[in-house]
């Protein structure tokens, strides 16, 4: 896959809400599937849809544990987000400070 193309799936995995989520639990250390499932609502196939896709866009890896499969991040896949991402924190900065400097002269 071209990695422009590989770049844009990786945006469209962390665009979807759960699979954020899951990348926020997964954050914390590595977990089995089972357990990642427990915290949402939705069936455990539809969670392993979501592991699925995100493991094959290498943002997590699995790995057998006896009968469980253990995932865990690969945050190195994130970084051409963080990348993209970092040019915007100066604006945020820059809009905080101002916001802070208009609220102490109110």
């Amino acid at each position: 896959m071209p990695q422009a193309e590989q770049d844009r799936s990786v945006f469209r995995a962390i665009a979807d809400p759960t699979r954020r989520a899951i990348l926020d639990r997964l954050r914390k250390g590595p977990a089995p599937v089972n357990e990642l499932a427990s915290a949402f609502a939705q069936s455990r196939p539809a969670i392993s849809k979501h592991l699925r896709i995100l493991r094959e866009l290498n943002v997590v890896s699995e790995r057998r544990q006896g009968r469980e499969r253990v995932y865990q991040l690969e945050p190195a896949e994130l970084k051409d987000v963080a990348d993209w991402i970092l040019p915007y924190r100066g604006f945020w900065q820059q809009s905080l400070g101002n916001l802070k400097s208009y609220l102490e002269n109110e």
